[in-house]
């Protein structure tokens, strides 16, 4: 699969993203943000979870890497979770190594995740979250259009931490998108 942006291209992950990923996610920094990600993230997590995005099932789990495009790096992982069509609902998250933040690539990708999520799965709801304290990725859900929803009092225990941390609610109707986009033309595979 892949979904192209303008400097972005979201695609499956593969074997030679082991070094990318290691890069990305062995940084506290980083992974504090994460319910289930190690500190530290070794070649030999990368190796497990690459095998792992392999076998998943796609009507269920669509994991993906976060390509640029002017080098073909890897500078993080979204991904597709809970696609329930029956209600048209999803889940999933988004993470950047931390040397590519402050230059507009996760709500790229997080945009393009979510116009394929819309236009191409026909989903008509996406439910994420962050843990308090984590203002980028709820300032940059909330540009997208999510609506803060609630939070869940002590939801994961994340790992790079040892400790047990609440989650804070949001969603994204796909007319709320569509209005905080305006002009934003769908589009799905390339």
């Amino acid at each position: 699969m892949i979904i192209e942006s303008k400097r972005i291209i979201l695609r499956n992950w593969e074997d030679n993203d082991v070094e990318d990923l290691v890069e990305g996610l062995n940084n506290l920094n980083v992974v504090k943000w994460m319910a289930s990600v190690p500190f530290p993230y070794t070649e030999k997590d990368a190796k497990d979870f690459i095998n792992r995005t392999k076998s998943a099932d796609e009507n269920v789990k669509i994991p993906l890497a976060i390509v640029l495009k002017e080098n073909n790096k890897v500078i993080g992982g979204t991904e597709i979770t809970n696609i329930n069509r029956k209600d048209g609902t999803a889940g999933g998250g988004i993470w950047l190594n931390e040397k590519y933040h402050r230059n507009g690539y996760g709500i790229e990708a997080f945009s393009s995740r979510i116009k394929y999520c819309f236009e191409v799965l026909g989903l008509r709801r996406i439910e994420n979250g962050y843990f308090p304290n984590n203002e980028k990725s709820r300032k940059m859900q909330l540009k997208l259009g999510y609506k803060d929803e609630g939070v869940r009092r002590k939801r994961f225990l994340c790992l790079a931490t040892n400790e047990y941390v609440d989650e804070c609610v949001t969603g994204l109707l796909k007319e709320e998108f569509v209005e905080y986009n305006p002009g934003s033309n769908f589009y799905g595979n390339s």
